[in-house]
């Protein structure tokens, strides 16, 4: 079963790619509808904000494994013992 779940309009690219559709299997597509009915939302506006956060996410994820690549390219690293340090600062016990 395929279900819209977003029109993507996307600046600079091809026309083609400003419809988007997304196929879920059916437990997926339920669990979708639950969540959204629970929550008072539709299932179109959760795919949209699960999708954001996601995309968002990931950019994070990039950008940080980015900089901890530059870091150690610089020779800036933490020594075992300081790691150690705030391990257990961290996690007592």
């Amino acid at each position: 079963m395929r279900q819209n779940l977003q029109r993507l309009t996307c600046p600079g690219l091809a026309p083609s790619l400003s419809r988007m559709e997304v196929p879920l299997n059916p437990d997926l597509q339920a669990k979708l509808f639950r969540l959204a009915a629970e929550r008072g939302s539709d299932a179109e506006a959760m795919a949209r904000e699960a999708i954001e956060r996601l995309v968002d996410y990931d950019e994070w994820f990039a950008r940080e494994v980015g900089k901890g690549i530059a870091a150690a390219e610089r020779g800036d690293f933490i020594e075992h013992e300081d790691v150690r340090t705030l391990i257990d600062r961290r996690f007592p016990g």
